[in-house]
């Protein structure tokens, strides 16, 4: 039997391998993503893939890559050796995009396969359409660069080098690639060789019974957690966006989340089917971002491993944008997996509201510039994402322009000094986004604002992100953040807005031009008229919302020396909530959505004197609110046939908003907030 502290000190001994595995990668990397902005991650599996440690590393890198190390064995597990390396990037093939390239390294004892390490490190071009890999308009996965299945880069000591230059002729700045790749094999030889000391201490036996127990009280506890929350079905909806020739063409991702004593089930049926956009991702991608979001609510404390996944079951169909099949597109994975995450914390929002926050920011906010630099000749790619708001929760606002529970410890916003001297790019400025957090008695976090000059020659500029229409939602009556946007302010002064917001591919920069970042900003939490007055004057009085915001939104009077009138603001709220609109809810069977191919949206049917009292018009996004959920969303439609005063409901309706007939419900308009956007500022310097 093994006593409780050899297990705790083996458990952090593997743990510790993991964190020798970064600190190396760190040393030896050559990308400013990967050195500076920490866009990779290690973890430690055991011979059937299992994730038995990580550390500070990124969920979204790591979650996923048991499902690449399952690949790799399924097509070479007979066929390994000592010496051996894996390399992969396929998304299909349990990967994420095709930029996050895979290290699989496997280590034998006596012959026998023990461990994996593994590193998977974001490179910042992998070829394909546009400098950076990533396009907001690829049609198809070949446009999004070199799609590597499992392949032995390294075999038996031995680098396969034809191999090796078939990958880095066809990336650019190969140097960076090369230098990236060395970084990640000897981020694993490191590892190597503290498993090594490990076993010499313990012996393998030991080692691989401390690892079991570890899986097995990490799944009871993620049990005991799931038990304590309430049995039911719970189900909540949100939209990936596209734009065709008739604009914005919204995808439902709908989830139905079940939860059954200690084990829960997470179906996607009914999500949009694959489209040839880049709004699709992996199986791997959508199971990993329902295990961060439980792990996040439920268990934050306690390190991450295999075993806090037993209890859950993930149903994605396959061809769907939440299980793509080739050869669409899946470079979007950041944006699956955030939407993913919002849906499971919609769903949460009525299963335990005191654990979840209002949603996050939407995207992971692929930003890509790259070219040639005249001054040296050399091929430059930046990758940039400024972070987003975060949602509020029980406790407190949601943080600003920090990273999201699928990051880890992923920085937020990069260095200045370093961008400006590795390339031809000047940081203008960097400042959070007044007014862009979600109302609510507990804020959202606010975005950033970041401005990027090219300071010469030319370059393409490439964004893949989402929710530039559909922004982060609030929940328990919290109100919506800043949606993302992005823009150019050319170097005349003129400004080039874009047709997609927020999918852009290769749009043409010249000297001068200034490219402008607007993450979104996270959802509140709670209403915004029972936010503490004092906190408003301060928010006010520290620019982080207008004085506007706190009048209308919060209703909190300042005089105009912003001093606080405690009356006023009684009897102001009191007016705003008197003025809000409610209907009694009614359970409706007809079909819920628009019937338009892939594009679905739902449908709130309102009678026109209703519409016309809250100064509503047709299609205008709108929101029900229940007070103990998620708000449901939907697009207006004006009906004779509705009586006054009511709004038909489906079922999955019902359950969103835990209402049911002839309960009271609020509407309203889906506020998107303004967020200045400083072409002032620019035209200035």
């Amino acid at each position: 039997m093994i006593d409780p502290i050899t297990l705790e000190v083996v458990t952090e001994g593997l743990i510790s391998v993991v964190r020798e595995m970064r600190a190396t990668v760190f040393r030896t990397a050559r990308s400013v993503a990967i050195y500076e902005a920490r866009d990779f991650s290690c973890g430690l599996f055991d011979a059937t893939g299992q994730v038995v440690a990580q550390s500070e590393d990124i969920g979204s890198h790591v979650v996923p890559l048991p499902w690449s190390v399952e690949a790799a064995l399924k097509d070479m597990g007979d066929d390994l050796e000592p010496g051996d390396v894996i390399l992969m990037n396929d998304p299909y093939r349990g990967g994420t995009h095709l930029n996050d390239v895979t290290i699989i390294y496997p280590i034998f004892v006596d012959g026998e396969l023990v461990f994996f390490p593994a590193v998977r490190e974001h490179w910042a071009d992998v070829g394909g359409a546009v400098p950076g890999s990533m396009s907001g308009t690829a049609t198809e996965i070949y446009q999004e660069g070199l799609r590597i299945p499992p392949v032995k880069i390294v075999e038996q000591g031995r680098i396969n080098a034809p191999l090796m230059e078939v990958l880095l002729s066809n990336m650019r700045v190969r140097d960076e690639r090369l230098g990236d790749f060395n970084s990640g094999l000897t981020a694993c030889r490191t590892a190597e060789r503290r498993l090594t000391e490990l076993t010499a201490r313990y012996g393998m036996a030991l080692l691989l019974d401390c690892v079991k127990l570890n899986l097995e009280r990490s799944e009871a506890r993620m049990r005991e957690n799931i038990r304590a929350l309430p049995d039911g079905r719970y189900y909540y909806e949100d939209y990936l966006e596209t734009f065709g020739p008739n604009g914005f063409e919204p995808l439902l991702l709908p989830l139905d989340l079940t939860i059954d004593g200690d084990t829960l089930t997470a179906d996607f049926t009914g999500a949009s089917p694959q489209v040839s956009v880049p709004v699709n991702s992996t199986l791997a991608v959508t199971a990993a971002s329902v295990f961060i979001t439980l792990k996040s609510t439920l268990d934050p404390q306690h390190s991450l491993n295999h075993g806090s996944f037993r209890p859950v079951t993930v149903i994605a169909p396959e061809g769907t944008i939440v299980n793509v099949a080739h050869p669409a597109p899946a470079g979007s994975h950041g944006e699956i997996r955030k939407r993913v995450i919002a849906t499971m914390l919609g769903a949460l929002a009525r299963a335990c509201p005191d654990l979840v926050s209002g949603d996050i920011h939407r995207t992971s906010f692929h930003n890509l510039i790259g070219g040639v630099d005249p001054k040296t000749s050399a091929e430059f790619v930046h990758y940039e994402w400024a972070s987003g708001g975060n949602g509020g929760f029980l406790e407190a606002d949601g943080p600003s322009a920090m990273a999201a529970i699928d990051w880890g410890d992923l920085t937020t916003a990069q260095s200045t000094e370093v961008l400006e001297n590795r390339f031809p790019l000047h940081i203008e400025w960097s400042q959070l986004g007044t007014d862009s957090g979600g109302p609510g008695k507990h804020r959202g976090g606010l975005g950033m604002r970041r401005a990027l000059k090219l300071g010469r020659g030319t370059a393409l500029y490439s964004l893949l992100s989402d929710g530039a229409i559909m922004p982060p939602f609030g929940i328990l009556d919290g109100e919506t953040g800043a949606p993302v946007d992005s823009f150019v302010i050319n170097a005349d002064s003129s400004e080039h807005r874009f047709a997609s917001p927020g999918k852009v591919g290769g749009h043409p920069l010249s000297e001068g031009d200034t490219v402008i970042l607007q993450s979104a900003g996270g959802g509140g939490y709670g209403d915004p008229l029972d936010r503490d007055a004092e906190m408003v004057q301060r928010d006010v009085a520290d620019d982080l919302i207008t004085a506007d915001s706190a009048h209308d939104i919060y209703g909190v009077i300042l005089d105009s020396d912003s001093a606080l009138d405690t009356a006023a603001t009684e009897t102001h709220r009191a007016t705003l909530a008197a003025n809000r609109h409610s209907l009694t809810m009614t359970e409706s069977d007809a079909d819920a959505y628009t019937p338009s191919g892939p594009s679905k949206k739902r449908i709130i049917l309102l009678n026109p004197a209703d519409a016309a009292k809250a100064e509503l018009r047709p299609d205008e996004k709108v929101e029900l609110l229940s007070g103990n959920s998620a708000p449901l969303r939907g697009w207006l439609t004006l009906n004779d046939s509705v009586p006054v005063g009511t709004v038909p409901v489906d079922q999955n309706g019902c359950r969103t908003l835990g209402a049911m007939e002839g309960d009271t419900v609020q509407f309203r308009r889906l506020r998107t907030p303004i967020v200045k956007h400083f072409v002032t500022a620019i035209t200035k310097l």
